[in-house]
């Protein structure tokens, strides 16, 4: 029997094409919320013994995570043999250590929700940072999808002469992979943040643009201030104006909106999260992990 997959709110686009690459049937699934807030899925008929593919954009995941938690109990409730996880965008990772006494890793807690009710996740570039891989959070089996090809892919159809930039040593591990796909240089920037929304970036000054293009890549576009002042830094430096990447597109407020302002070229991401600026698609290398992962 074909897998059923079942799209949860914000996930419609992707479901699409995930479905396209996929030999499964896919089910409506509806999550209706009370006058007070509370969720109650309504799942499909006939899941009794079918695996049972999850997908869910979990951007802004406080108002997604419980009615993903109840639709995979009610899954479970209803019969399935098995509950994957496709969750492109996986929150709750940057709390990875105590920063402040009173604090929690929260990192752990929703990994712990989350693993007591599917049994396997696919995922897209989490943000490791303090943990060496998802393993290290999340004891179910886990598979991590690299953006790093597609969007290599699309850089090399769309962008003349790149330079690949990072904002700050973090962003290296992915910066480092797609140049390598690519076949060009890259630079990495020094970054210092002093609170959510005040950040600060510096320009090597050793950089040579020699007229090619400054591609800014990162894994998440959030408030979007750390590509700003990336793309402020590069323009003052005397660079064509800059094509900003992100993989994951959360641009909060006016984020987006405001690298435009500050003189970006285009800003373009990969479908993670659904956003306008997706022009990069997942869905195929998102699919062929599926399959790895379905029994």
């Amino acid at each position: 029997m074909k897998p059923i997959l079942l799209a949860l709110p914000g996930t419609g686009a992707l479901a699409s094409g995930l479905a396209q690459h996929l030999s499964c049937e896919v089910g409506s699934l509806e999550i209706h919320r009370f006058p007070d807030g509370e969720s109650c899925p309504r799942l499909p008929p006939g899941l009794a013994r079918r695996d049972v593919v999850l997908l869910a954009s979990l951007d802004h995941p406080d108002r997604k995570l419980v009615g993903l938690y109840l639709t995979a109990c009610v899954a479970r409730e209803l019969g399935a043999r098995s509950i994957g996880l496709v969750a492109p965008y996986l929150p709750y990772m940057r709390q990875d250590a105590v920063f402040v006494p009173g604090q929690g890793i929260t990192a752990r807690h929703v990994a712990a929700m989350l693993s007591g009710c599917v049994d396997w996740l696919v995922t897209v570039d989490p943000h490791l940072h303090r943990f060496r891989s998802l393993s290290d959070l999340y004891p179910i089996p886990s598979l991590v999808v690299p953006a790093a090809p597609e969007i290599a892919r699309w850089i090399r159809a769309k962008v003349a002469h790149p330079l690949l930039v990072g904002p700050d040593q973090e962003s290296e591990q992915w910066v480092a992979q797609v140049a390598s796909e690519v076949g060009c240089g890259y630079t990495i920037l020094d970054k210092v943040r002093s609170g959510d929304q005040q950040v600060t970036v510096s320009v090597p000054g050793t950089l040579a643009l020699d007229g090619c293009t400054p591609v800014l890549i990162d894994d998440i576009a959030s408030t979007g201030r750390t590509m700003r002042a990336a793309v402020l830094k590069l323009k003052a430096a005397g660079s064509l104006a800059p094509v900003c990447i992100a993989v994951h597109a959360l641009f909060c407020g006016d984020a987006f909106a405001e690298l435009g302002t500050a003189g970006a070229d285009c800003v373009v991401s990969c479908n993670s999260v659904e956003h306008v600026s997706n022009l990069i698609d997942l869905s195929a290398p998102l699919a062929a992990a599926v399959r790895r992962m379905l029994p």
